[in-house]
């Protein structure tokens, strides 16, 4: 890990202000994860965490999209730590370990059409920066307008993440293996 871990002590008080925001709404410390990396620059932080929580608790898409899309970006971006996390929310939020599975190992989906166009919408828009046409038409006509601006909303977010998790190279707790689907 490349930063110190912030304590109470070590932290401001509009660090301390933030963490206890976090920690209220996702409980630990608030210092876990993107956050002892973010808290370094507390407006960054805050604003991040903001919408970190309109994507993960607020959003109109199924929670089971949400995590989906958030499983898609941890895989193209290698984030480990976001996977150890997220998956098991996408599990607990209804989404099918085999759709998982297929997100990890790179896999096409083609049902249920939603998880489907999910990670369609997310793979081309990571890797290609850009989403086809019939794919866009897909997100529109499941989800609406609103629906596709989350789903870019929560991958954008999510990409902010990974890249706080990578620089950092936030560890994996001991003993959990890179990318395993939560049982």
């Amino acid at each position: 890990m490349r930063f110190a871990t912030l304590t109470p002590e070590t932290m401001d008080e509009r660090q301390r202000d933030i963490a206890a925001r976090i920690a209220g709404r996702r409980g630990g410390t608030g210092r876990r994860g993107p956050f002892n990396l973010w808290l370094r620059a507390p407006e960054l932080c805050d604003r991040l965490q903001r919408v970190g929580q309109y994507v993960r608790y607020e959003a109109t898409l199924p929670q089971r999209l949400v995590e989906l899309a958030i499983c898609a970006v941890a895989v193209e971006w290698g984030a480990k730590h976001e996977w150890y996390a997220h998956a098991r929310f996408a599990v607990e939020a209804g989404l099918d370990r085999t759709i998982l599975e297929a997100v990890r190992d790179r896999r096409e989906v083609s049902d249920p059409e939603e998880e489907a166009t999910v990670l369609a919408f997310c793979r081309e828009l990571h890797r290609d920066r850009r989403v086809s046409d019939g794919t866009f038409a897909r997100a529109q006509a499941l989800f609406g307008e609103a629906g596709v601006a989350e789903i870019v909303g929560a991958s954008g977010c999510y990409v902010a993440v990974s890249m706080a998790l990578n620089v950092a190279e936030v560890p994996l707790r001991e003993g959990v293996a890179p990318f395993a689907i939560p049982g």
